[in-house]
């Protein structure tokens, strides 16, 4: 039955195999196919059950911060009402589980650019209404007006047009359906220009090179944090420095060097942040300006916004088709 579903969700006939269909492996673009074989390698560096067992818990409980969910119950009362759901850039596809769970009847499908979509169809097999599809989320394949519900969780800023990649996802809502979104947020222009250059510099560098200095990252931040050191430091708007009251750790994380360090996500799941920040070659910035301007282009309703230092991230209604 549910095979039956998916012939109309996709523009093209799709064949499936269990629960996996594969739409397109590569990109033409070069560094985007560096992206994707960069998330290849941070999600299948370790164990698939014990990397997604490390982060749900953190990850599921941030989702709901994120876009507007007062409990999982909430989450649960909204996603059982939405036929289709598509959890674009879906990864390991605990996230993309997790709603098959919440609203059984519903048919979900994950998307990923990267091998890690063939990792979460292994896992998460017994699973009857989740698919998983190997393919590009600026560009599925699916029918316009058909999915009730997108999640594009800490993703679209990988792909190599984020603001044509959220058109096209805001085209494959149903009328009133929704799409919740998160970027990365522009940081001082110190850290800005770091990063754009080693965004650059690092597609020169090997992956051992890079886990290596994710793993100095991680140990230069706990060295920071364990420190315990506040500093007042005062405004400098030229270099978008915010004055105040700072841990020192977070001083030079927030305006030079992102160097992560999480207590609770421990030393793994650090690591991996920092090469999930420094490996990729598209993973762009934005002000809250220029992202909330991406749903009034797609003629969209803001119904829940959230920002914080890092991310920008909101729920938007399809009001118009």
């Amino acid at each position: 039955m549910m095979h039956e579903i998916l012939t109309h969700v996709f523009v093209d006939p799709v064949s499936v195999d269990g629960n996996l269909m594969v739409i397109k492996s590569s990109s033409e673009f070069e560094n985007q196919q560096q992206t994707n074989e960069t998330f290849s390698d941070k999600w299948l560096k370790n164990d698939t059950k014990t990397t997604i067992e490390s982060i749900q818990l953190f990850q599921k409980r941030w989702y709901l911060e994120l876009y507007g969910f007062r409990d999982e119950d909430a989450l649960k009362d909204f996603l059982q009402l939405k036929k289709t759901i598509l959890d674009a850039g879906c990864g390991l596809g605990y996230k993309a589980a997790w709603f098959a769970q919440l609203s059984p009847k519903s048919t979900v499908i994950g998307m990923d650019f990267s091998n890690a979509v063939i990792a979460a169809a292994n896992y998460y097999s017994g699973t009857k209404n989740l698919f998983f599809v190997k393919g590009d989320i600026a560009d599925t394949g699916i029918n316009k007006n058909i999915v009730d519900y997108v999640s594009c969780d800490q993703v679209i800023h990988h792909t190599e047009f984020p603001d044509r990649t959220f058109a096209h996802l805001a085209s494959l809502l149903t009328k009133n359906g929704q799409l919740a979104c998160y970027v990365y947020a522009k940081k001082a222009l110190p850290r800005e220009l770091l990063d754009d250059y080693f965004r650059s510099f690092s597609k020169n560098c090997s992956k051992e090179q890079l886990w290596k200095m994710s793993e100095q990252l991680a140990t230069l931040g706990k060295t920071l944090s364990d420190l315990r050191i506040n500093i007042e430091a005062p405004d400098i708007p030229l270099l978008g420095i915010k004055g105040g009251s700072y841990d020192i750790q977070r001083f030079i994380y927030w305006n030079f060097l992102k160097c992560f360090w999480n207590e609770e996500l421990g030393w793994d799941n650090s690591v991996m942040t920092n090469y999930d920040w420094y490996a990729p070659s598209n993973a762009k910035r934005y002000s809250e300006a220029e992202f909330k301007s991406w749903a009034t282009q797609n003629k969209m309703e803001t119904l829940f916004f959230h920002r914080e230092e890092a991310c920008y991230s909101g729920r938007f209604s399809k009001t118009l088709l």
